[in-house]
């Protein structure tokens, strides 16, 4: 596992395609903006056991168009 530390505004971009930037410092909490492309699925740790089991994780996976994504908070 590589770990950073980042300020807020400062980013790291991954393969030269994902980009996530610290938008905003709160207390114990901060919030990221990933930018990727779309055809990159990205979930929230939490959820991903979730939602693998199940099946939507695989359904979205494969393009399926009954999946329901996840909400963000």
């Amino acid at each position: 596992m590589l770990v950073l530390t980042r300020k807020q505004d400062e980013a790291i971009v991954i393969d030269g395609q994902i980009t996530i930037r610290v938008l905003q410092l709160r207390g114990n909490r901060i919030r990221l903006g990933i930018e990727a492309p779309p055809d990159v699925v990205i979930r929230r740790g939490e959820l991903a056991p979730l939602l693998a089991a199940s099946g939507i994780l695989e359904a979205v996976l494969a393009g399926s168009d009954s999946a329901r994504s996840d909400e963000a908070d």
